[in-house]
């Protein structure tokens, strides 16, 4: 098992402290999707499916970014591979700003692939340091602390977001009515948050190449990546667990990105704060989890009553009435929340569900393969791409099911799993 390479084993407090900072801004950059998505389908007047690309564009990245991420991380250590991704998410926050001037959606894209590459490179470092800087067995809490950091920003981002260009919002949800001022004055909205984001990723590289940070032990890499990949997936525990983590990605950013636009739909005229909504609740269930784990439940266990639990809200989602507001008017407004739609709020919950899955299929998946972290996490990170594919194939089952009908999607995500916590990351060889 990779440690790290100094003699007098470091306290690793001090690490998660830097580590923790790195997964805020890794949610903070990630869940700005679930805000940006419905402003440019107002401002850039897009259709359903082409809002969807900016959230493809963003986790597209990870397909042909991971297994080189992988290979430039032997090379450079862990550390070194952080701040390179920071560098990275960086240059991409500049792009933005010549995209906000343009109002060219070709150059939105790019921005966000870019971005998307940079945070696949700094995930591909930091998550296995939070696995293996400490023991294996409580490894699901460390990474559900790290999550919380991860998904508070996921909170924050989209308030920040539409504190910063309040001002910008157009008067009407209706995208055909606005005016050329409106849109323009949208498009320049976006220059100094994105400016200032530039800023603070850059600071924060040069923060975290000259940090005290320990590296972790250089993997070998004296074989192919071919030969890696290979000796990698013939463990069934490690390729169940990168399509379950496919799966779990596209049901995670269904529920954070794609519930502005279906609040947008529905004529909520704070759709660009729904994220936040979602975001709470998986605050809550890292929180639980933290709690639980493995005090109550075993991380296993946790993993199948979350899939158990996104199978149930999906039917209710996809089944309920868009005009009942029992929770609004029971759980929100009696607090002086908003009254919004079940629908709504249940895609809201489906936080509470996802909340565990990461945190549980990382070490279940890494368990036993020693050398091969490296490319297994690489691999596993690979799977940050079902969040290209999921609000892409709900997109296009609104075209036929409607907007709330195309939730429908989730539901053989949550099944796999399901199968994934109660036998898939038991099996050790194909032939068993």
């Amino acid at each position: 098992m990779t440690t790290a390479t100094n003699k007098a084993q470091p306290s690793s407090v001090f690490p998660m402290v830097i580590v923790a900072m790195l997964f805020f801004v890794l949610g903070f950059a990630t869940w700005l999707n679930g805000s940006l998505m419905p402003y440019l389908k107002q401002m850039l007047l897009l259709t359903p499916v082409q809002a969807s690309l900016v959230v493809f564009s963003f986790y597209i990245a990870v397909t042909f970014t991971a297994l080189p991420s992988a290979w430039l991380i032997r090379k450079v250590g862990y550390k070194n591979g952080m701040a390179l991704g920071m560098a990275v998410m960086m240059l991409a926050g500049l792009l933005y700003i010549p995209a906000a001037k343009t109002q060219m959606f070709s150059l939105f894209l790019l921005a966000q692939l870019v971005i998307g590459a940079g945070q696949t490179l700094l995930q591909t470092a930091v998550n296995p340091y939070v696995v293996k800087i400490g023991p294996e067995h409580t490894a699901a809490v460390r990474v559900s602390i790290m999550g919380i950091l991860n998904k508070l920003a996921g909170v924050v981002a989209p308030i920040v977001f539409t504190a910063l260009i309040l001002n910008s919002f157009a008067d009407t949800t209706d995208a055909a009515a606005l005016t050329s001022v409106q849109i323009d004055a949208m498009a320049n909205g976006l220059v100094l948050p994105y400016l200032g984001l530039a800023i603070f990723l850059g600071l924060l590289a040069v923060a975290v190449k000259f940090s005290p940070l320990p590296e972790l032990e250089k993997e070998a890499d004296n074989a192919s990546s071919t030969g890696l990949i290979k000796a990698a997936l013939t463990r069934p525990n490690l390729s169940f667990g990168i399509i379950a983590l496919f799966l779990y990605v596209a049901v995670e950013v269904i529920a954070a990105d794609t519930i502005g636009l279906y609040a947008l739909s529905l004529g909520v005229k704070s759709y660009s704060v729904m994220t936040s909504y979602t975001m709470a609740l998986m605050v809550l269930g890292y929180i639980l989890g933290i709690i639980m784990i493995p005090r109550l439940l075993s991380q296993q266990a946790a993993l199948a009553v979350s899939a158990m639990l996104g199978v149930v809200l999906t039917l209710v989602i996809v089944s309920d009435s868009p005009d009942s507001y029992w929770l609004a008017e029971h759980l929100l407004v009696p607090f002086g929340g908003a009254m919004l739609p079940d629908t709504l709020l249940l895609i809201a919950v489906l936080g509470l569900a996802n909340a565990i899955v990461w945190p549980a299929v990382w070490p279940l998946a890494l368990s036993g393969l020693g050398p091969l972290t490296s490319t297994g996490s690489a691999l596993l990170i690979m799977g940050i791409a079902g969040g290209a594919f999921g609000p892409l194939a709900w997109s296009v089952a609104s075209g036929s099911l409607g907007q709330q009908g195309a939730y429908i999607v989730m539901l053989p995500c949550y099944l796999f799993i399901l199968f994934y916590a109660l036998k898939g990351h038991k099996m050790r060889s194909w032939r068993s």
